[in-house]
């Protein structure tokens, strides 16, 4: 189903602005590299030092938070729709 696109007056975000993500996934050695080479596609001014990480109690799971330069809708629907769609990614918010 492709997605309507939303005029700019009625947009909850304003462009280009600091727009945080969190991923969640199981606890792997790459995921954290893996989910910041994702990122990197779609933001180009994205790097390591944007990212905060939080194993879970039992540290079988890693919640990442990547903060992104979002400049488009576009844009973070792309990068939404790739992260939801990664193997090692469970959770997308």
């Amino acid at each position: 189903m492709e997605m309507k696109p939303i005029p700019p007056e009625e947009s909850l975000i304003e462009y280009p602005s600091d727009f945080p993500i969190k991923i969640m996934g199981v606890m792997h050695e790459t995921f954290a590299q893996t989910i910041i080479e994702v990122v990197s596609i779609h933001d180009p001014t994205f790097h390591a030092g944007k990212v905060d990480m939080r194993p879970s109690t039992k540290g079988t799971y890693l919640a990442l938070t990547v903060t992104v330069r979002a400049v488009s809708r576009e844009q973070l629907d792309n990068l939404y729709r790739e992260l939801s769609s990664h193997p090692m990614v469970k959770i997308v918010l």
